[in-house]
């Protein structure tokens, strides 16, 4: 059977992606490889031991084009409600919380944010299939 163990992002700026998902979802460096034309930064999550590759090529100077394809990748937490507020109080702009309740029951409560290179990240509370 097949284990899940990374997705990759290309990002413009290692040390402010890297700070980013410090701050916001205690993310760490496990280890970063660099080559000549491009750096490989993989983000490690102790909990669930899946990581999130941070891919720099060194050349690229302009933004990314997220085009219409890429959707989000989402991590689950707590204590949602107090994650917000200090996202918000450290200037990270998530965006409002939501209540998801098709057919008037709640299966799940969430926000969004955007890092530094645009990508969004669903934050959800912790709970039933959001572990």
């Amino acid at each position: 059977m097949a284990k899940y163990i990374h997705s990759m992002i290309r990002i413009l700026d290692e040390a402010r992606s890297v700070d980013f998902y410090r701050r916001c979802f205690d993310l760490q460096v496990a280890d970063r490889l660099d080559f000549d034309d491009f750096t490989l930064i993989y983000l490690s999550d102790p909990e669930s031991g899946t990581e999130l590759e941070l891919t720099v090529n060194k050349s690229r100077t302009d933004p990314y084009d997220l085009g219409d394809g890429y959707g989000h990748i989402a991590v689950s937490v707590e204590d949602l409600d107090a994650l917000h507020a200090r996202l918000t109080a450290e200037g990270f702009a998530p965006r409002k919380l939501t209540d998801f309740a098709p057919g008037g029951t709640v299966i799940a409560r969430f926000f969004f944010i955007a890092d530094p290179d645009g990508y969004q990240i669903e934050v959800i509370q912790r709970g039933g299939r959001y572990q």
